[in-house]
């Protein structure tokens, strides 16, 4: 594990990220309000997301985190309500 992976583990913890999730919530919300999709939102929050990880840890780092995705999904980490 190299300090990035450090940083970006450390992240996935804090209390900052649980409030960062809240103002990202709020947005979505907001979005919704004003009638934009939510797979609209959603995928533009994504694309901001992996270009604010690229420019803060680099690219080598962003694509180590993306690509433990798959598997974090596939176990239910960002389920909200019952599983297909």
């Amino acid at each position: 594990m190299n300090d990035n992976d450090a940083l970006l583990s450390e992240l996935e913890t804090s209390s900052e990220k649980r409030l960062a999730l809240t103002y990202v919530a709020e947005a979505f919300a907001e979005a919704e309000l004003d009638g934009i999709d939510s797979d609209c939102v959603a995928q533009a929050a994504l694309f901001a997301a992996f270009r604010e990880l690229v420019s803060s840890y680099g690219e080598d780092a962003a694509a180590e985190y993306a690509s433990l995705l798959p598997e974090r999904i596939r176990a239910g980490a960002f389920s909200t309500g019952k599983r297909h």
